[in-house]
């Protein structure tokens, strides 16, 4: 990992942003980019900041990630390496297994074919498979249906019988070898009784999406989903052959010493449906942005509007009353927000899609080390971007005026006690401890109050706390800053 390589930095530091040159008199009308307003600027800067630091304390090699605001790629971006071994940046072009996002994919296809009329969400799984044979340990109850699958909740074992996530060579079946096994397996649970996550379930809907639709799953879901979306980066199985030069080698979890192995390639074959997809940042922002623009137009461009509003509410509720599923989404509430989203877990990958459809923001991560809190960093974006981004589009005439004035105090800081993170904010500065585990809520403003001086704004009441104040040398660069009698030294 080498997360302070000039040319690494040089490339993840860069803000990659979607649009068009204004050359016309239309374009010159379009609204203001988000993306260009200092307060969304400072958000999206104080967000990174943090996320490079607790990925490169949880050595992960590399890291890409994107902001999306309705159609709007609002950043995206990489830290650390997608090969270290080449020293290869990662960026937003970087492709990564995606894992179990692959399973949105496969669900979108399924209801599809539901609209179309070529099935019901509760129809038996055995009315469209006539060779799902597994031994069902509870007959009384009622059968496996499709929405079981959808929702985790049709009493399916996890795994098709094979042990392809822990053998050295990941031997995952194809689908004649998921077919062959499935009628020594038995089902776990009543059908309807509990949530249990079931790979084994969502590879049964490729399968159905299959017999469904006449086609094999791979032509399918190109000419029904994302050749039309634009998603040329987007596989339906791993692209070994990329491996290592587009597509980022995969990690292990740390060991004891504190390092990562390397993780040999794999691909998912039959149980790629449920995992197998490989994709990029820059692609799967085309993917929540189409989501946004279905919930947002209404119509039915590749699916219904209706139809995608019915796969992101809640449609299992666990005895507990905390585990929730959506029709192929988990569907989360987390404090105020609701979230739509998958994360994914594969030999030497860990990534996170998540959509908060109410205020049409989506945040994108992804890794090559399994282990990386990808839905962790993911959270956080929501809450220190969407207020920046609720305010830019609210008020664009507020933003405040940038001069360059106090881009001389924003870096990164360290001491023995860590590293703190400075950036402009409204009228003066923001200060962040990049340990924190909750940035929005422990980040610090700072008021101007004198020749390179500031002071905390306190959040109780408003009032004015301890100075802090910045060390300037006689070529008018920021060396370090002062707070309660202690330094802190500029680092970058």
């Amino acid at each position: 990992m080498n997360y302070h390589n000039p040319h690494a930095r040089r490339a993840a530091r860069c803000t990659i942003l979607l649009g068009t040159i204004a050359l016309s008199s239309a374009a010159a009308a379009a609204p203001p980019r988000l993306a260009d307003d200092p307060r969304v600027v400072d958000a999206v800067q104080l967000w990174t900041e943090w996320v490079e630091y607790q990925a490169s304390v949880d050595r992960v090699p590399g890291l890409s990630y994107g902001i999306v605001y309705d159609q709007e790629l609002v950043t995206s971006g990489g830290f650390g390496e997608a090969d270290p071994a080449a020293g290869s940046a990662a960026t937003p072009d970087t492709l990564y297994s995606i894992c179990s996002i692959s399973k949105l994919f496969t669900s979108v296809a399924l209801m599809q074919q539901r609209d179309a009329g070529k099935l019901r969400l509760d129809d038996p799984v055995a009315q469209h498979l006539d060779w799902f044979d597994i031994q069902d340990a509870h007959p009384a109850d009622a059968p496996i249906t499709v929405r079981g699958l959808l929702t985790h909740s049709s009493g399916l074992p996890r795994e098709s019988d094979f042990p392809y996530w822990t053998d050295p060579d990941y031997p995952f079946p194809t689908s004649d070898q998921i077919r062959a096994r499935l009628g020594s397996q038995q089902t776990l649970y009543p059908a309807a009784r509990y949530y249990q996550y079931s790979n084994l379930g969502l590879s049964l809907v490729g399968e159905i999406v299959v017999a469904a639709s006449g086609q094999d799953f791979d032509t399918y879901l190109h000419a029904s989903l994302l050749d039309p979306l634009g998603m040329s980066a987007t596989f339906t199985d791993i692209p070994v052959d990329l491996r290592g030069t587009r597509m980022a080698i995969g990690h292990t979890a740390l060991k004891r010493d504190g390092q990562r192995e390397v993780v040999a390639p794999f691909q998912a074959r039959g149980i790629a449906p449920a995992a197998g997809f490989a994709s990029s940042v820059n692609d799967l922002a085309k993917f929540a942005m189409w989501q946004f623009r279905l919930l947002g137009d209404g119509g039915d461009e590749l699916l219904r509007a209706s139809t995608l509003r019915e796969m992101q509410r809640v449609h299992w509720v666990d005895p507990d009353w905390q585990t929730t599923w959506g029709l192929g989404f988990s569907v989360r509430r987390e404090g105020e927000r609701t979230f739509a989203r998958h994360g994914g877990a594969c030999p030497g990958y860990y990534s996170e899609f998540r959509l908060e459809p109410k205020t049409r923001l989506g945040a994108i991560v992804l890794t090559n080390a399994i282990g990386a809190e990808v839905g962790f960093y993911a959270a956080r974006a929501f809450d220190l971007i969407a207020p920046a981004i609720e305010a830019a589009r609210k008020a664009p005439e507020k933003a405040p005026a940038r001069d360059g004035e106090r881009d001389r105090y924003t870096g990164i800081y360290d001491s023995i006690w860590g590293q703190v993170a400075v950036v402009p904010w409204e009228d003066g500065l923001a200060m962040l401890e990049l340990a924190s585990r909750d940035p929005a809520k422990s980040m610090a403003r700072l008021r101007p109050a004198g020749e390179h001086t500031f002071r905390r704004v306190r959040t109780d009441d408003e009032s004015l706390g301890e100075t802090v104040y910045f060390e300037v040398d006689a070529e008018g660069i920021v060396r370090r800053f002062q707070q309660h009698s202690m330094w802190m030294n500029k680092v970058r």
